[in-house]
Parts: structure tokens; sequence; C-alpha cells
């Protein structure tokens, strides 16, 4: 549903999940208006907000005086930048900072920041004297799109990605596209691959809209940001309403992740490779993959790489800056996948547009000779 406020549209997206049901606020200007929807969930005007030095730099001073307006004090906690902040030592920082600054149990968290403070902020707020509540502030069109919403936390381990974590609700996300304003371009196009994701899962009609309606996102028109981003967060709350914890469906958000995933590893989690360029990539091979598996009819991967192509993302593995593993080791990685049971490889692959499936025993052989011959190509 929508709105109209002094700062212009706004919409709200209900995630529905009983007792821990919580609202998406989506709209232009809302960081200074933050206070309002946050100082009602405060049971003492006493908060902590976990930023990295890149947000901080650019948009902390405002989050700050929008708290203040409401009567709220606020300890701002500044981690580094970069994926490789989810990890335990950082974690372990944060728990011990957070205590240092006096945060109870019936207190509540603000992360602020784009998925890594997100997910980072969000397990701390799970294992802090037993559960904190908290609050998300998205500032990347990928944490605005994807990881603010649905309650999954957590940190990389050398095992692998996202394998350390818990599964904890926030009590709201406030998500403001004005903040993408600041984004660099290569961080706008990796949280794109996410946007796409959701027409490709299993919604033909938005990948056909996002077809034309790509570069004025890109730009910055703000009714095609917000229109994107209220369809992808109603698709995820769908599906995370019917599969709170992934045993089911919900793994279908996992789209492009498990090649994803793989090479995220591979180049150690760095500026080699974004989330969001690694799930370009892996889209295209999940895409590719499921073509030689002849589920979906030839031509749908290079209709996908072409529309992720165009916003500037990576589509292949050769674009990758530097040497990647031999295929075989990124199919040890890929065993270590969360949606990996019994030792069997697990992927989500497509019959065509807007229909992918949850392919379970998918043959490691298959995988290989496909990992094989695509990494050949350029």
């Amino acid at each position: 549903m929508s709105d109209l406020n002094a700062a212009g549209r706004r919409e709200t997206v209900p995630v529905s999940l009983g007792e821990r049901s919580y609202d998406i606020h989506i709209g232009e200007g809302l960081l200074a208006r933050a206070g309002e929807v946050i100082a009602p969930f405060l049971r003492r005007p006493l908060t902590a907000i976990v930023t990295d030095e890149n947000v901080a730099a650019a948009h902390l001073a405002t989050l700050e005086r929008a708290l203040a307006a409401t009567g709220i004090r606020a300890t701002a906690i500044i981690m580094p930048p970069g994926e490789k902040t989810k990890s335990y030592q950082h974690l372990a920082e944060l728990c011990d900072r957070l205590l240092a600054a006096g945060i109870e149990r019936r207190d509540r968290i603000i992360a602020f920041g784009g998925g890594v403070i997100g997910d980072l902020a969000g397990f701390a707020a799970a294992i802090l004297r037993r559960g904190v509540d908290f609050i998300q502030i998205p500032t990347t069109l990928l944490s605005q799109v994807d990881s603010s919403v649905g309650g999954k936390t957590g940190i990389n381990s050398p095992h692998g990605k996202n394998l350390i974590g818990a599964f904890h609700q926030p009590l709201a996300v406030i998500t403001d596209i004005a903040l993408l304003d600041t984004l660099p371009r290569r961080e706008l196009a990796a949280g794109y691959a996410e946007v796409a994701k959701y027409g490709l899962l299993g919604d033909s009609g938005f990948f056909e809209w996002l077809e034309g309606s790509a570069a004025a996102i890109m730009r910055g028109d703000s009714q095609a940001r917000i229109h994107a981003i209220r369809r992808s967060c109603e698709a995820k709350a769908r599906i995370v309403a019917e599969d709170e914890h992934e045993t089911g469906v919900r793994a279908l958000l996992n789209l492009g992740h498990t090649f994803g995933h793989a090479l995220e590893s591979a180049t150690g989690y760095s500026q080699r490779l974004l989330h969001g360029e690694g799930v370009s990539i892996g889209t295209v091979q999940a895409f590719r993959f499921s073509e030689r598996q002849k589920l979906c009819p030839p031509g749908t991967a290079e209709r996908v790489a072409k529309h992720l192509k165009s916003v500037g993302l990576p589509i292949h593995a050769s674009q990758i800056p530097g040497e990647l593993p031999p295929p075989a080791t990124l199919v040890e990685i890929m065993r270590q996948d969360k949606k990996a049971q019994g030792g069997k490889l697990t992927f989500i692959l497509a019959r065509g547009i807007g229909e992918a499936f949850i392919a379970k025993d998918v043959s490691e052989h298959e995988v290989l000779n496909f990992l094989t011959e695509d990494l050949r190509q350029r």
C-alpha cells in the first residue's frame, strides 16, 4: 500500500510472521524522520547505532539528528567496511562494544548500513544477552531489497559464506531510497542483481518491466526505484511468510547463489568480486546449466545475461580479476553450501524466466563438467 507525505510517496510492505510481523517503510527522505518510526519501539530513550566508516561519513549525522529530535540518545559503533567484517573477530568486538555502551536486553539496536552491517549487527543482536531486538536501516540497493528483509543474520567462515548465524527478525525496516544517490555505480549495479533475481525466480512480468526500466532505476528515477524495491520486498515477504526458516520454498531466494558464493569464497570475499556481482555471474550460470540439462528453452540464459550486462554487471567468471581455482575446487566449496543435504548438492535451477525450482541431488559430475566448459569460455 502507499500514501503521500511531505517527503513524497511512501510505501509500506508488511512481513506477516504472527507475533514477529513488521513493516518495511519505503520512500524518499525517510532517514531524516527515522526517529518517528523508531521511538515507539524503545523502552527507554537509548539505542546503539551499528554502522561502517563509509556510511558514517555520509549519513550518520542525519540519523543522529533524527533520533535527537525525538529525545533519543544514541551511541554510534563504527566498524570497518567490506565483506571481511563479517567475521568472528569483528562479531566479538561488536558484542563487547554494545555491552560497554550499556545495551540491555530490553533495548534496541539499529543496523545502519549495507548487507554486511545488517548481517553482523543482526547476529550480534540475536546473541547479545540471549537476544536483543533490532531495527534495520539499509543503505544499499542490495540490502534494501534482500538482506534487510527476512531475518537472516550471520557471519562468514573460512568454510563458506554465511555459515554461522541465526534467524532474528527486525522490528522494522526503514528504506530511504535517497541513500542510493551516494552509492558508487558498481555497488548500485551489484544490488540490482538481487532485484532481477525476484523476476527471474517467480515473476516473469516483473522481469519484463525491469527490461524496460533498468536504465531509469540506475539513473535515479525515484518512482522506478520505489516500484522496483516494493515489488522485490513484496516477493521476499511472501516467501518468508511461507517459509521463515528456509526448510522449503525460501531456498528459491538463493537463485544464482550456489555458484556465486563459491566464486566469492574463491576470491577471498574481497573487492575482486562483490556479492551482487557473484550473484549475477551465478544466476547466468544457473540458467546456462538449466539449458544444458534441457530444463529451459535455448536462448533463455542469453536473455538473462544480456539484461544483467546492460546495467554493467559481470556475466561470466572470466570477468573476475586474477586467477580462479580449478572447477573441482569450486565444487568442493559448494559442498559447504547451506542448502546441501546429506552431502548432496542442491541448486536453484529454472524452467524459464520466472520459473525457478529447487533441484536436489544434482550430479556433481554434471556440475564439474559444466564448470570445466564454462570457465574456458570468454
